[in-house]
């Protein structure tokens, strides 16, 4: 059964249980989201917002304005219902939407892809790209990330030394990523810096900056889709170019938002969900220790890891499509929405002892890779590959311990991810 806002918002009669002049009478200290500042524990502010202020208005950027949701309910409901739109073209009101970014149409194409669309267009797009991105394309990596995994930790076993997140969390995924595209091994690592930048992009005063990265990211795509027309071979970029439901294909534009999406949520959300779950591990190492006695719960940990970490710390945007109210706030028809799944996963009406770190936990109904029309397609390709990853990093290093101060790590500037820059660690 779909569950939407029903019975928590109603567009005329005020509802929930937060009195606004009591969240009036003691404000949320300003805070940054984006901030790395604030992404090194952000936990303490979300307890908070859940309590006094669980609707709450935030800045991104210089002039976009959005609603965080903070209960695990809300963020549930919000990802469901379809009284929110992905596309704010969807939800304007009579000020025109004045909540969504402005894009020239040099760079439209990353908006052409099903995360920022609704249906009948993502029903569309999603439709084409499930046939070429199967639970048995994901399962058949299997091998070669292990491969890929003992490779990596043998160059590491034999310096004695790691830095996680550069030397394992980003190439395991990036080069499955890529492999599964058929991005050659040559241009990988460009195709990360391209990513990377456009990735950081949180509003329209940054445009300028990303547009060189676009401009080459698309470029080579344009030259990969024309060789794989004329050559195809047995990749994820010839299925799409050749993928058709009822007659339909992706057009240009459609081909690079949904490659560049595939490429940037293919590894991107995977790096930081490694590198925070080592770190969760070095921090908890009872947990560690009960993972390295019984391999075999490896499923259930890297849900729970999922959970206690989730490197995806936004939903993306939701644009509510007419006026309402959820506890007692106003939320005008066309303002943009954000679930915060850190802080859902840490609501203590849906997790016991949400703060502590339970690799056993079971149920564990995590929102980390979303819920609803736009659940993650890649979920059980990130699954398999930190699974394989935390097991053989465990197995292969139990003296497994930072070289610097924790205090002296430091977490990439970004508003809806959460993860690490840097994590050295000796073997």
């Amino acid at each position: 059964m779909t569950t939407t806002f029903a019975g928590i918002i109603d567009p005329v009669i005020m509802t929930g249980d937060v009195n606004p002049m009591m969240m009036r009478a003691m404000p949320i200290p300003p805070f940054n989201i984006a901030d790395p500042r604030f992404k090194a524990d952000p936990y303490p502010t979300y307890t908070r917002l859940r309590e006094e202020a669980p609707v709450h208005r935030t800045a991104l950027g210089r002039r976009r304005g959005a609603w965080l949701l903070t209960r695990y309910d809300d963020v549930d409901a919000l990802l469901r219902d379809p009284r929110f739109a992905k596309n704010p073209a969807n939800a304007r009101g009579e000020g025109g939407g004045g909540d969504a970014m402005w894009m020239p149409p040099f760079l439209r194409p990353l908006a052409r892809n099903m995360l920022d669309l609704d249906a009948p267009d993502h029903t569309r797009l999603r439709g084409l790209v499930q046939k070429a991105f199967t639970s048995r394309m994901v399962e058949a990596q299997r091998p070669r990330i292990q491969a890929l995994v003992d490779e990596l930790l043998g160059r590491a076993r034999r310096n004695g030394r790691i830095e996680l997140v550069g030397e394992f969390a980003l190439p395991i995924p990036l080069t499955i990523i890529s492999e599964l595209l058929g991005v050659p091994p040559a241009d990988q690592q460009r195709f990360h810096r391209w990513t990377t930048r456009i990735l950081s992009a949180s509003g329209p005063a940054d445009l300028l900056a990303l547009l060189p990265s676009v401009w080459m990211l698309f470029r080579y795509l344009r030259r990969l889709f024309a060789a794989r027309r004329a050559e195809p071979r047995d990749d994820l970029i010839t299925a799409l170019v050749q993928a058709e439901e009822e007659g339909d294909r992706l057009d240009e534009d459609e081909l690079l938002g949904m490659v560049f999406l595939l490429l940037a949520a293919g590894h991107e959300t995977t790096v930081n969900l490694i590198g925070s779950a080592a770190l969760a591990l070095l921090r908890h190492p009872d947990q560690a220790a009960a993972l390295r006695a019984d391999p075999s719960l490896i499923r259930t940990a890297v849900e729970e890891l999922a959970r206690f970490t989730s490197p995806v710390e936004l939903a993306t945007e939701r644009y509510a499509r007419d006026d309402l109210k959820l506890h007692g706030v106003r939320i005008r028809r066309g303002e943009m929405v954000l679930g915060v799944i850190g802080s859902a996963n840490r609501d203590p009406a849906h997790f016991d002892h949400p703060d502590t770190l339970r690799l056993a936990r079971e149920p564990n109904r995590h929102l980390a890779f979303g819920i609803g029309a736009h659940y993650c397609l890649g979920a059980p390709l990130a699954r398999l590959e930190t699974q394989l990853a935390i097991g053989a990093l465990l197995e292969c290093a139990p003296g497994l311990r930072l070289t610097v101060a924790a205090e002296a790590l430091r977490w990439r500037r970004h508003a809806f991810l959460r993860g690490l820059r840097e994590l050295p660690l000796a073997l």
